[in-house]
């Protein structure tokens, strides 16, 4: 694996971020802060060092709690720290826990999980088996990791696309145990892999085999043993990750298959609710919004938005659709809740868009599709053609406060989920991920 690193880099005259068209110099970083903090009479204040230990973050809202970002980006876009190269092909995004990055690529068939320094330099590369491989035409260049590697308390877990999971020592990359889903649980390859991140709750894991002997199980995530299994959920894999909610009296998991979201009682498994979701070509890959005791869903090919609130009737929760429209179905990008407004973007219906939460009223839409994260009152939006966009999370209007082009890494759709923690920008394309400074910094 080749890493090639870029300390520090500032674009002169330049808004074209590829690798080719950057021009400037290069410092270290070390005396560019310096030069930043002394010389050019800013001020840094001390920043609180987060974490962003999985898929879309510690509570699976995709919303950093970070303040003190650029609120506005210079024409060039934010500075590039560093760049590192050999991840391979794939949609993994990263996560960041215990003073490492973690991410997985697929090299020469192999599915492997990445470990770096928060520099970007390599720390260790472990295989996790075999990567997921197509002769649908239309899907040729889907290949390559999906799940985003999950940290908890020095463990990083990992689900490889053939069904290999695996719990790897987060500073050495040492196998502590490994779990074959189609095998354990007799279970078929999903049609696309398995791209699920897993859930860790508590001395839990919580992963979708989909097989005979278990739908959606719970394994202690010390040795993977089973605690229980469903196998009540009907349809074949969803494609989405499980998000936590307490409502009705239980701690439940939400998750999707092919023809529904449903919600299972973390402690016994139990089905405590479903609600139908079929659309065009069967693949329900959006991860439920939860907020009290609404659940919105979202889903593309020809679907769209529901809204449901779960009400409590003697031991039964029953979800009753509050509204439904053909907005914002979303492929699978992600949606963000924040202050009474959703914000992410429609496939059939392709743009932008930002939903009453209540109501589903549309208060506007912008050209663009893919993927978005949240911090500081701001939308990060990555187009899946390669453009980065800041946008003021308001219902007022679609409010643009800088754009980039992020270069590219490989073959493929940037369909790998931005990052923002502890004031970095990290994006992932195919072989490349990419980190960028969004700190603010105040001029005295």
């Amino acid at each position: 694996m080749s890493i090639h690193l870029k300390s520090l880099i500032y674009c002169e005259n330049q808004t074209d971020h590829s690798s080719n068209g950057i021009k400037g110099r290069t410092l270290n970083f070390f005396l560019a802060f310096c030069f930043l903090t002394a010389f050019s009479g800013f001020n840094a204040t001390a920043q609180k060092t987060f974490e962003w230990p999985c898929f879309h973050g510690s509570d699976r809202t995709n919303k950093s709690a970070e303040t003190g970002l650029m609120k506005q980006w210079p024409k060039e876009g934010p500075i590039l720290i560093w760049s590192a190269e050999g991840l391979g092909e794939g949609y993994s995004s990263v996560s960041v826990g215990g003073g490492y990055i973690y991410t997985a690529g697929m090299n020469d068939g192999q599915t492997y999980v990445f470990c770096f320094d928060l520099e970007g330099k390599p720390v260790w590369k472990k295989p996790n088996g075999q990567a997921w491989s197509t002769t649908m035409s239309h899907a040729a260049t889907y290949t390559g990791s999906r799940s985003t590697p999950t940290y908890d308390n020095g463990v990083v877990y990992h689900l490889g696309e053939m069904g290999r999971l695996t719990a790897f020592k987060a500073k050495t990359g040492e196998e502590i145990w490994h779990k074959e889903l189609v095998q354990d649980f007799d279970a078929e390859l999903p049609e696309y892999g398995y791209s699920e991140s897993v859930l860790i709750d508590g001395v839990h894991l919580y992963v979708r085999p989909f097989g005979k002997k278990g739908h959606q199980v719970c394994l202690n995530k010390s040795d993977g043993s089973l605690v229980w299994a469903n196998t009540e959920i009907p349809g074949t894999p969803g494609y989405c990750s499980m998000v936590i909610d307490e409502s009705g009296g239980y701690r439940q998991i939400i998750g999707s298959s092919s023809n529904c979201y449903y919600s299972v009682d973390t402690q016994t498994g139990k089905l405590l609710w479903k609600v139908d979701v079929v659309n065009q070509r069967e693949l329900n890959n959006t991860d439920a919004v939860v907020y009290n005791d609404y659940v919105f869903i979202s889903t593309g090919y020809g679907k769209g938005s529901t809204l449901v609130k779960l009400k409590v009737s003697g031991k039964e929760i029953i979800p009753e659709t509050v509204w439904q429209s053909a907005l914002m179905d979303n492929h699978h990008g992600g949606v963000i809740l924040d202050k009474g407004y959703l914000y992410g973007a429609g496939s059939n219906t392709k743009g932008w868009f930002c939903l009453d939460f209540l109501t589903g009223k549309q208060h506007w839409k912008a050209d663009g599709k893919g993927s978005v994260t949240y911090a500081n009152g701001m939308l990060y939006l990555l187009d899946e053609r390669g453009s980065m966009k800041l946008v003021k999370a308001t219902p007022d209007k679609f409010e643009l406060s800088g754009e980039f082009k992020v270069p590219e890494g490989g073959k493929g759709m940037y369909w790998a989920h931005p990052v923002v923690c502890s004031g970095v920008l990290y994006i992932r394309h195919a072989n490349k991920l990419y980190a960028y400074d969004i700190f603010e910094r105040v001029a005295e």
